[in-house]
């Protein structure tokens, strides 16, 4: 299965959800969604697996290859509720990666909410869960 993101960009900090299983072969696609909140966003990067059914070392590896490269354009990658089946152990060429429990006190920390006002804009990929229309422009 193929992993699905929805990038949402708002004032301070811009969430990259992903739903699916992220394994060897979905490490372009997460590749190309860091680029896209990269264009899009600005802050942090908080990397949403709350819709996350799993990940494998090539995942995890992923990850840390995204921190890399937010890092690069002087940007940070944060992460909100790892899955169960494992942590993140990047290896020491990797910037910190801060993990939060869930994707509200990810959002706290940047002072922004999920609910909250400001500026937000929002993209994803056509078969992102729940979705009727696909709004990736």
């Amino acid at each position: 299965m193929t992993i699905q993101w929805r990038c949402t960009a708002r004032d301070r900090v811009c969430v990259l959800s992903l739903a699916g299983y992220l394994g060897p072969e979905e490490a372009d696609r997460l590749g190309g969604a860091v680029g896209w909140a990269l264009a899009r966003g600005r802050g942090p990067v908080v990397l949403d697996l709350t819709a996350l059914d799993g990940w494998s070392a090539a995942g995890r590896l992923a990850i840390a290859e995204a921190a890399r490269q937010l890092a690069a354009q002087g940007r940070s990658l944060e992460l909100a509720a790892i899955p169960a089946d494992g942590s993140l152990v990047p290896d020491g060429m990797c910037p910190p990666i801060p993990v939060h429990h869930d994707l509200d006190a990810a959002l706290a920390t940047h002072n922004a909410s999920a609910d909250g006002p400001g500026a937000r804009r929002e993209w994803r990929t056509v078969n992102w869960p729940g979705d009727t229309q696909p709004v990736l422009s």
